[in-house]
């Protein structure tokens, strides 16, 4: 149970920056959001370990940062999918990054209830489907937008994955600080080869909010990692596209349709079914 509030709490989380992330994109570069955001949360993350005196583990930075090569390209090229395309189109395919966590945790191992993984993937169904409604749009840019999505939803699955497996193995913030070690590292070269400007003037807030909301959901996650199976806690997780199409609607008056709300509530009965499983 508190496995899955956690992960669901970091669906919320994910969702609410991945909002912010992808409207800051609409106004400057994707990979300069990203960099400057990555880099808010890095600061917080090396303030969280000099405090706790922890140090840095090994085995759990490694695995952070091959969860941060993957985050750093799936969040620049998430958040340049929302801004050239829309959140009914580009969500329910990053959503579907869910299925590679799930399937790698269950390659390696993790054997949940038969009613559990039941819930899990209602409960995922139901994330598509609440992301999903007809829209029209340049085809060039539908095409652009929905190819840098299913890119997104494979690098945001290894990142979860990866994260997941630190935070088991190595440390919550040992993983944390490996993840974003990596994705800050490599936004930063590739925003200097582009020559992209991170410089947002009066926005700088707004981008390191969305850095420090992003930095929270992945601690949310790490830590219901260390509360239950990967494979069920990965797709608790990959909600976040419920909250992004509900502040979509409230936030930018984009209607949510009939199939919309039968998703948001068929992902409500999994994560039900999966709470209420043993």
């Amino acid at each position: 149970m508190v496995a899955i509030a956690l992960a669901v709490a970091a669906s919320l989380t994910w969702g609410a920056a991945d909002f912010g992330g992808g409207l800051l994109a609409r106004r400057f570069p994707a990979v300069g959001v990203s960099a400057v955001s990555q880099a808010a949360g890095f600061v917080v993350l090396l303030a969280a370990v000099a405090v706790s005196g922890g140090g840095i583990r090994g085995h759990g930075f490694a695995l952070g940062l091959a969860a941060g090569v993957g985050g750093g390209l799936g969040l620049a090229a998430f958040y340049r999918a929302l801004a050239i395309g829309t959140v009914s189109v580009v969500a329910p395919i990053a959503a579907c990054g869910a299925v590679v966590p799930l399937a790698l945790a269950l390659a390696s191992g993790d054997d949940p209830s038969g009613l559990a993984l039941i819930g899990a993937v209602v409960a995922l169904s139901g994330a598509i489907l609440a992301s999903v409604e007809e829209r029209t749009a340049e085809e060039r840019e539908r095409r652009d937008a929905v190819a840098l999505a299913a890119g997104a939803a494979l690098l945001l699955g290894l990142f979860v994955y990866f994260l997941g497996r630190g935070s088991q193995h190595g440390g919550v913030l040992s993983a944390l600080v490996g993840a974003r070690t990596a994705s800050l590292a490599l936004l930063v070269v590739w925003a200097l080869v582009t020559r992209t400007s991170l410089r947002f003037g009066r926005a700088t807030g707004a981008v390191a909010a969305v850095g420090l909301m992003d930095v929270a959901a992945n601690a949310l996650f790490a830590l219901a990692s260390r509360e239950g199976l990967l494979a069920i806690v990965s797709v608790g997780g990959s909600l976040y596209p419920v909250p992004t199409v509900v502040l979509a609607h409230v936030v930018l008056g984009e209607r949510i349709s009939g199939v919309q709300r039968f998703g948001i509530a068929l992902a409500l009965a999994g994560v039900v079914a999966v709470a209420a499983s043993p």
